[in-house]
C-alpha cells in the first residue's frame, strides 16, 4: 500500500458552484466559507507528487489556492464539462516541468477531450498549446500512476452514462452517481473512508439526494463518510451538520485527509 496518502478536496460543489451566479438565497450569500464550493475534484499527493481527480472549470483556480507547484498526472472520472473544461490550465506545469502530463482516461473520454481541445491534437501544433498524452483506464483494471499507488476503477451510473469511481488505500471517491451496480458495491463494503454524492434533498435523475447517500452509508458501514458534489439546494453547510449521523460529514473545499 506504500505510506501515507493526502487527499485534499480542491472543490465540493455542483456543476454551477455555489454560490450560484445571480442567486440571491441564504446559502448564496452565507459568509461561511464551507458554502462557497468550486466544482468537485480532489487531489492525491504522495510525497512531492500530486495527481488531480477531475479538472473541472476552477482547475486553474484550484491550483492556486492549494498551492500547487507539481502536478504529476490528471485522471478523470468522466467527460461533462464541470470536470474537465479546465484542462488547457495544464500548461503552467508543462512549461515549469518541462514535460507532458499524464492523462488517465477511458476511451471514450479520450474522444471526448479530443472533441472539446481539438486545437491539442491538431496537425498544425500552435505554440503554448496543453502538452498530455494520454494512459488509457477501464473499470476493474487497476493501475499504478505511480509506485505505491494503486487506483482500482469501479463503474458506477450517472442517469445513464457510466462514470468512473475510484478505490485507493482503503478509500473510495464517488461522484456523480445516482446507482451503484453490484459489481461495484462489492468493493465499497468497510472502508476507512467513502466520499458520495449527495447534491440535494429533493429527487434529481442523476445524482443521489441527502437521503439516499445516508442510506448508502448505513448499507455500506464505512468508519467515515464525506458527501461532495453538494448544490446550494441541500442548505447551509453548519445546519446540514446538525443532521447528520456520527462518522457522516460535509466535505467541503480545502479538506485535507490522510489516508
Amino acid at each position: 500500500m506504500g505510506p501515507d496518502l493526502q487527499v485534499t478536496f480542491l472543490g465540493t460543489g455542483t456543476s454551477q458552484g455555489v454560490p450560484v451566479i445571480a442567486c440571491e438565497c441564504g446559502v448564496c450569500n452565507s459568509s461561511d466559507p464551507r458554502d462557497q464550493r468550486l466544482r468537485t475534484s480532489i487531489m492525491l499527493s504522495k510525497g512531492e507528487q500530486n495527481w488531480v481527480i477531475d479538472a473541472g472549470p476552477d482547475f486553474r483556480q484550484q491550483m492556486l489556492r492549494a498551492g500547487v507547484k507539481r502536478l504529476d498526472g490528471v485522471v478523470f472520472t468522466h467527460e461533462h464539462k464541470d470536470h474537465l473544461a479546465g484542462l488547457d490550465d495544464i500548461r503552467a506545469f508543462n512549461y515549469f516541468q518541462q514535460s507532458s502530463i499524464p492523462v488517465y482516461a477511458t476511451e471514450r473520454v479520450q474522444e471526448a477531450i479530443r472533441r472539446e481541445f481539438s486545437y491539442i491534437f491538431s496537425e498544425e501544433r500552435y505554440p503554448g498549446i496543453p502538452q498530455l498524452h494520454f494512459e488509457t483506464i477501464a473499470p476493474y483494471q487497476p493501475f499504478e500512476p505511480a509506485p505505491g499507488l494503486e487506483l482500482f476503477p469501479m463503474e458506477v451510473m450517472h442517469l445513464r452514462l457510466p462514470v468512473l469511481a475510484f478505490r485507493f488505500h482503503n478509500m473510495a471517491y464517488v461522484t456523480d452517481a445516482n446507482h451503484i451496480p453490484d459489481a461495484c458495491m462489492n468493493h465499497l463494503h468497510n472502508l476507512d473512508v467513502l466520499v458520495l454524492n449527495a447534491l440535494r434533498r429533493e429527487p434529481h435523475p442523476s445524482h443521489f439526494t441527502l437521503s439516499e447517500a445516508l442510506d448508502l452509508t448505513e448499507q455500506l458501514k464505512p468508519q467515515r463518510c464525506f458527501f461532495t458534489h453538494i448544490s446550494h439546494q441541500l442548505g447551509r453547510h453548519a445546519e446540514v451538520l446538525n443532521e447528520l449521523p456520527n462518522g457522516v460529514s460535509l466535505a467541503f473545499d480545502g479538506l485535507e485527509l490522510i489516508v
